[in-house]
């Protein structure tokens, strides 16, 4: 029987494009099993779990600013942050029980705007409780630097001392794999496997923190926005109220 030598074309065309998609798919494979995942990083994914905190903790010192996000649990409540943060000062809203506190903090100024029902019986001895609330409501209120709610609210507002005290992991530190979060490449290290918190960490540019799950399921933030700059300022005069002692509570 005469041989088709257009079938015999086709039949050495069809085989040659099988074997070369074989090896090309063979290619991808190997090249995935062997490739360097700390290729094109900045190498902090190849450094111990000690020296990766520390690279950390100085990325986020050295940045001018920050966005922080997400939600902390303590024994004083649940805490709902969308704070931006800068060397001298810090602005955004924390979300308590008694409702959505606007906190602005310029040098040693504090100021703190939160709506009627946060005011509400707050006026103290010889006040109105709904005059107080209608008077402050909307309003930036200057707080007292003396003031016990100085303190427990300027926190929220400066920088080094809510990231020292968020970016703390507890118990032997650990590795653990590379992967992506929020569009970043990142490695995590954690205390005590996990139990005493997980960071992850820019393996971009600086090794910045990218989301921190806080230890006892005590809360997850979001790091974002490093270095991009914003400027606080002091609220005008007419959006100011002079309230003098705020309660602690």
């Amino acid at each position: 029987m005469p041989i088709s030598l257009r079938r015999a074309r086709r039949s050495v065309s069809v085989r040659a494009v099988a074997v070369g998609a074989a090896v090309a798919l063979a290619g991808v494979g190997l090249a995935g099993c062997g490739g360097d995942p700390d290729a094109g990083t900045n190498g902090e994914g190849k450094l111990s779990p000690q020296k990766i905190q520390n690279d950390t903790r100085k990325a986020a010192e050295a940045a001018k600013t920050v966005r922080l996000s997400g939600t902390l649990l303590s024994k004083g409540g649940t805490y709902k942050l969308d704070m931006r943060l800068t060397a001298n000062g810090g602005m955004g809203s924390v979300t308590t029980k008694d409702g959505v506190l606007q906190l602005l903090r310029v040098g040693d100024h504090l100021y703190l705007k939160a709506g009627s029902s946060f005011w509400q019986g707050k006026g103290g001895k010889g006040d109105s409780a709904s005059g107080v609330a209608t008077k402050l409501s909307g309003k930036y209120v200057r707080v007292p630097k003396g003031d016990p709610a100085y303190q427990q609210l300027s926190g929220f507002t400066d920088k080094r001392v809510l990231l020292d005290g968020v970016l703390a992991l507890h118990g032997k530190l650990g590795k653990g794999d590379h992967g992506t979060t929020d569009g970043i490449r990142t490695v995590a290290i954690s205390g005590d496997g996990g139990d005493g918190g997980t960071l992850k960490v820019s393996l971009d540019g600086h090794p910045c923190p990218v989301r921190l799950e806080r230890a006892g399921g005590a809360g997850s933030l979001k790091f974002t926005d490093w270095d991009k700059e914003f400027t606080v300022r002091e609220p005008a005069k007419n959006d100011t109220v002079d309230y003098g002692k705020l309660p602690t509570s």
